[in-house]
């Protein structure tokens, strides 16, 4: 076995030099590329989409996995599952023909700019011809890849959330319609104005400043990761020793780039905390999507919009806004940014009636995957639902459905994950409440106590381990919904 683990780890150094250049690229597509020279780049990212399937599928490489795979007990914990998951892997890719998987990669390479322009000018017209090419591409993918335990929109789910399915996810959703809808409505109806030191200017040079601040609030080393912006805030990278942010910035807007830091650094942190042995594997990076976006969300609304964090930093962020924030109190700011009302944009909603948002994405994505929705009639049929759900109507497709840039990569499945990781977020919080004294530990200045506890119970395992897996280790049961729901009605009753 000792041929096949050193080819198994020649093969695997090469795999991640491809995602490294892919990383690099798309990184630098998003946030310093000039927009004409885009379209032209993608080619490139067709080639490379191609190598790095070959590569991945090579006949060698197939047989090496298999016969580790056999041999799998005998191997490690950490390479024992990456060598199940690598085997899975390969046998989905070999179902999906290269050429169409190129073309695919070099579409949504090409996608992007055009969805930039339609958002910024509000015009869908403009983007519907490359989001039909994307839908049908993973229409097509459920058929390559459909098994007898997983089929249709499972299987995009699937990538995203191993062990999730619809069956799971409408369960869960459920649990959300009946007893948090109800809730949502009742405190919509009274819906406190927008104070009007809120609706100042605040420069944005200013909110770089504190914005890197919170970076260090939260015990971020910069040596190993930037911060920049783009169209929509991302976090990316490769390892634990390159991990950057995007975040995006609003004169009329000051929260706005605050909670995006604080939310791409929550991402970041986890990326940063996973046992540095397990670079230069495949079991590197968050576990999923799901257990990804509860770091995030955690981060940005159950520290980060608490009473405590900013007790500890509003007074910073008055000076840095004199005078626009003069005769502000803290318990007015954190009135402010808890505030709830039905809202366009899911990235501004607040903590409340977000996950509203995402069961719109849920139901429209269930649609247009078995095809009883077609592209062209997605601004009709997104208003029409957000006026059942939200009871508003978007002025125009930039705040309706161009708000958001993942089915301009193809990342159908992926808007679940994001509830589901708020769920997630409030079972943590749940877990870690009794070993620390979360609020208090937020007292000393920084997040260290928070990051220590996620980095034993989460962190640390990278993805070495199933994310449902790892959430039984941190919490000592399965992922249970009432935790987030009675989070939510619990501090929400509480504000008036």
């Amino acid at each position: 076995m000792d041929k096949e683990l050193k080819f198994y780890f020649e093969q695997r150094k090469k795999i991640l030099a491809f995602r490294y250049v892919s990383f690099l690229a798309e990184w630098d597509a998003q946030t310093d590329a000039a927009p004409g020279s885009i379209a032209a780049d993608s080619e490139f990212q067709t080639t490379l989409s191609e190598m790095s399937y070959r590569l991945s599928t090579d006949p060698r490489f197939e047989r090496c996995v298999e016969t580790l795979y056999a041999a799998r007990d005998g191997l490690d914990d950490v390479l024992k599952h990456e060598i199940e998951v690598t085997r899975k892997s390969i046998a989905d890719d070999k179902k999906i023909p290269v050429k169409e998987y190129a073309a695919f990669c070099g579409l949504t390479a090409q996608a992007y700019p055009v969805y930039v322009k339609a958002k910024q000018t509000s015009d869908f017209a403009l983007f519907r011809p490359y989001l039909e090419k994307i839908v049908d591409y993973c229409r097509k993918q459920t058929q390559w890849l459909a098994t007898d335990e997983l089929k249709g929109y499972d299987i995009l789910l699937d990538i995203y959330e191993p062990h999730y399915t619809q069956a799971k996810y409408d369960a869960f959703f459920k649990v959300l319609r009946d007893k948090l809808v109800p809730f949502v409505k009742e405190k919509t109806a009274r819906v406190a104005p927008v104070p009007d030191w809120a609706k100042q200017s605040f420069d944005v040079n200013k909110q770089r400043e504190f914005c890197e601040y919170i970076r260090d609030v939260m015990c971020f080393d910069k040596n190993y990761g930037i911060m920049k912006e783009s169209e929509h805030p991302f976090t990316s990278g490769i390892g634990t020793h390159d991990v950057r942010i995007t975040t995006h910035y609003y004169e009329q807007d000051l929260v706005s780039s605050v909670f995006s830091v604080i939310h791409e650094t929550g991402h970041a942190t986890y990326e940063r905390q996973v046992d540095p042995k397990l670079n230069g594997t495949l079991s590197g990076g968050g576990a999923s999507l799901g257990l990804h976006e509860s770091q995030s969300r955690f981060y940005e609304n159950i520290i980060g919009r608490s009473s405590a964090f900013w007790k500890v930093h509003f007074p910073k962020l008055q000076r840095t806004f004199a005078p626009q924030l003069d005769g502000v109190s803290l318990e007015q700011f954190v009135a402010y940014v808890n505030r709830t009302e039905v809202s366009f944009v899911r990235t501004e909603a607040d903590e409340l009636t977000y996950p509203l948002h995402i069961m719109l994405r849920y139901e429209i994505e269930q649609k247009l995957i078995d095809g009883s929705l077609q592209v062209k009639d997605l601004p009709a049929y997104w208003n029409e639902k957000f006026g059942e759900y939200f009871g508003i109507t978007p002025p125009n497709d930039a705040l309706g459905v161009l708000q958001d840039v993942h089915w301009a990569y193809g990342n159908f499945g992926y808007f679940p994950t994001y509830a589901l990781g708020s769920a997630i977020a409030a079972q943590l919080y749940h877990a870690m409440s009794k070993d620390i004294d979360v609020e208090a530990s937020l007292s000393e200045g920084t997040t260290k106590a928070v990051n220590d506890w996620l980095k034993e119970h989460v962190h640390k395992y990278g993805a070495s381990k199933y994310p449902d897996e790892i959430l039984r280790l941190a919490t000592g049961e399965d992922f249970n919904a009432e935790y987030y729901v009675n989070y939510l009605i619990n501090k929400y009753s509480e504000i008036a």
